[in-house]
């Protein structure tokens, strides 16, 4: 490694490219918010926290990034509104028109403790998706206001990597789709509605697209990122074949337009088994596959056997690790260390933070992985 320091934008860019580095960035996503409940009471000093992961997380040791602040949900969004409650239940309609309802017990933060029960959603049909399709308009609301004024000279002279929109800011092709159809309606509508699913698909490339073109005039970016949950624990929730057919040309006209306008790496984060489609990501030019859950046997010492330098991987550390004791927490960052050396890897827990993981197991692990980022494991 050199002995020179770098800025957190030379250094992301030279794991990306199997450079020599000082240090591998120290990322995380975030934690439950009953995790953060449960340190508290383990002890932690709630006043020395943000929260935001994503953008660092000073008292943890975790590097700076910027995420340019955009809202890529539908404008106007639906109007919530509560249709039933009971003591341990509520049944509610959301800004995207999906109806759900949603175990109380357990919410912290306005996080549930379970995923809710999917009732409903705003399209069945062709009319229905031409009526909501105009709330994908551009409108000066998407963007944190005066972005324009306060933001963009300092961009152009960053020293930390600069990202397009915010986690979940921009989704994905199939997770727009199943927001606005449901999983099992669009597995039927694959086939029975085909017409509708690519207008949809069509629709929300041109949103994409234009989404990022303000700011990409204005400004380089380091990389952007598709939301995409595709994939459960044993594969894609689609056939390579219905992947290739209604998203692969969508896919890969965006990662285009992004690579043409200044956007360095461009990179979907998907949970579950993705791999049956992993290659279709790659021809259409994603460079970043994340986060790599260990629960669906996402191991990347072994993706990187099987795909290549070409794809670079974020994430893999498994949540369940962190669970146990030191011990299986070193056994699984050693494990990590032939990839990490090798370069375009930057470890993180594969999903935020469960509660069953306590506060000493993971400062332990963020003493323990920073060890193995600077090469001294």
């Amino acid at each position: 490694m050199p002995t020179q320091t770098l800025t957190d934008r030379e250094r992301f860019v030279a794991v990306m490219e199997y450079q020599p580095v000082d240090r591998v960035p120290n990322w995380e996503l975030g934690v439950w918010p009953q995790t953060r409940d449960r340190w508290e009471c383990e002890g932690l000093d709630m006043t020395q926290m943000h929260w935001d992961w994503f953008t660092g997380e000073r008292a943890l040791g975790m590097d700076p990034r910027e995420f340019v602040r955009f809202n890529g949900s539908l404008i106007p969004p639906f109007e919530e509104e509560t249709l039933a409650e009971d003591e341990r239940y509520i049944t509610f309609r959301d800004g995207l028109g999906r109806v759900r309802k949603a175990l109380k017990e357990g919410t912290a933060r306005g996080g549930r403790m379970s995923m809710d029960t999917y009732l409903s959603f705003p399209v069945t049909c062709m009319d229905e998706w031409q009526a909501i399709k105009p709330r994908l308009r551009m409108f000066q609301e998407r963007y944190e206001p005066y972005w324009w004024v306060f933001r963009v000279e300092g961009w152009r002279n960053r020293t930390h990597p600069l990202i397009f929109a915010p986690n979940c800011g921009t989704v994905g092709f199939y997770w727009f789709a199943r927001d606005m159809i449901g999983t099992e309606n669009l597995s039927y509508a694959f086939y029975d509605q085909p017409d509708l699913v690519h207008d949809v698909m069509e629709s929300h490339a041109d949103f994409l697209i234009e989404a990022a073109r303000p700011i990409l005039e204005q400004t380089s970016v380091e990389y952007a990122i598709l939301n995409e949950d595709l994939s459960s624990k044993g594969g894609p929730l689609l056939s390579p074949q219905c992947y290739k057919t209604f998203i692969y040309p969508r896919l890969r006209r965006v990662v285009d337009f992004y690579k043409s306008h200044g956007v360095r790496y461009f990179g979907i984060d998907t949970d579950g088994n993705p791999e049956a489609v992993v290659p279709l990501f790659m021809d259409a030019g994603v460079d970043i596959l994340w986060p790599l859950e260990r629960a669906s046997d996402q191991d990347p010492v072994r993706l990187r056997q099987k795909f290549g330098r070409s794809l670079r991987l974020w994430g893999g550390v498994d949540k369940r690790e962190l669970a146990k004791d030191r011990r299986a927490i070193d056994e699984h960052l050693g494990a990590l260390a032939p990839v990490v050396e090798e370069g375009g890897y930057i470890p993180t827990v594969d999903h935020t933070v469960p509660p069953d993981v306590p506060l000493d197991n993971f400062l332990y692990y963020m003493e323990r992985k920073r060890a193995l980022l600077e090469g001294r494991f």
